[in-house]
């Protein structure tokens, strides 16, 4: 048995990295300004988890609630927010790998969450998905060559034996792999390898949007980088548009044009990231920020880090679903009614009677 493939770049200096604008500004394909490339409008996700004996639902969650949000071509939006707000549900549902409740998902000008599955299969390939987990994404009984060349063949995008191997080691290089490896099977490599190849799976049948759920969360630190540099350059390249689903708060920042936070379920802010990040209004989106390190031990928060837990989706509070836990709530006004998500700036939208 062959050990673990060398990683590349190892023992060379871990790149920093940019900042989202900073990235924009410096790429050679800007964004076209055509409208937004994916529009969600009032989606809702129920799943059932009690019926009655007749089949009829008695209990749900909504996993997603009443969420409306877009993402302009070539843009990254990043979604932040605590362990089961509904960040990957709602991901999967733009994807329609999860079928949606309620809503409308309009990709590409279509409307995907009303068409068939004959309908949606050549839309498929425009729309892709990058797995957290690099370990068990990929099939252990398949070659690399075998992952990459799968996509391709089932979409018609090549003729021969040849060209798909041609293919597959072009999309190897472009995520900085050797062709050699094509041949290579995944625990042969590291996990960083291992993700680059998911993201050459996911380019393999040239989409114009992809999910990025959580996608260095299990890789180390000293890979984090590179791989979050190897995505800003595919965009650059490639006028990608992203969905990034993260708990690290500070690759949010420099990865993301928009920054969309969720609380159980609903989104409760959304702005440009150096304007959520620079002035957040959500007593919610501050709390977030509050929690993450600072490598300052001098630094004071300006912001006192959340207390209690998340409660219950199966038993989400009245009104607003934060306010148990929120320093503004005013009784008889946030526990009574949810408030709307409006936009107190220019694009800045913030759901909160007292941002």
């Amino acid at each position: 048995m062959s050990g673990p493939a060398t990683q590349q770049g190892t023992n060379a200096e871990v790149p920093s990295l940019q900042p989202g604008a900073e990235r924009a500004a410096s790429g050679t394909n800007a964004a076209t300004p055509s409208g937004p490339l994916v529009r969600v409008t009032h989606v809702t996700k129920r799943f059932t988890v009690e019926r009655d004996l007749l089949g009829r639902p008695t209990r749900e969650v909504r996993a997603v609630d009443d969420v409306s949000l877009a993402i302009e071509r070539g843009e990254t939006l990043g979604l932040v927010g605590e362990s089961g707000c509904g960040k990957s549900t709602l991901g999967r549902v733009m994807l329609r790998l999860i079928e949606p409740s309620a809503g409308e998902i309009v990709f590409e000008g279509r409307d995907i969450a009303k068409l068939g599955e004959r309908e949606l299969r050549p839309l498929r390939r425009r729309m892709q998905i990058v797995f957290q987990d690099p370990y068990s994404s990929l099939n252990p009984r398949m070659t690399v060559r075998a992952t990459l060349a799968e996509a391709l063949r089932i979409h018609g995008l090549v003729s021969s034996p040849s060209e798909e191997e041609q293919r597959v080691a072009s999309l190897l290089s472009r995520v900085g792999l050797r062709p050699e490896h094509m041949r290579r099977y995944p625990h042969e490599f590291s996990g960083g390898q291992r993700q680059r190849i998911g993201i050459a799976r996911a380019l393999a049948v040239e989409p114009s949007f992809i999910v990025l759920d959580e996608p260095i969360s299990a890789l180390d630190v000293s890979i984090q980088a590179q791989v979050v540099n190897l995505l800003g350059d595919l965009q650059d390249d490639l006028g990608l548009s992203y969905l990034f689903i993260a708990h690290d708060l500070s690759v949010v920042e420099f990865i993301s044009d928009r920054v969309a936070v969720m609380y159980l379920g609903r989104v409760v802010e959304s702005a440009r990231s150096e304007d959520l990040y620079g002035a957040p209004r959500h007593p919610y989106t501050k709390a977030l920020l509050a929690s993450a390190p600072v490598p300052d031990p001098t630094r004071r928060r300006e912001h006192p880090p959340l207390k209690g837990d998340v409660p219950s989706p199966l038993d989400p509070p009245r009104g607003c679903t934060f306010h148990p836990r929120c320093p503004l709530a005013e009784p008889g006004v946030c526990d009574q009614q949810a408030p709307p998500l409006v936009e107190l700036r220019p694009k800045h939208f913030v759901a909160c009677f007292k941002a």
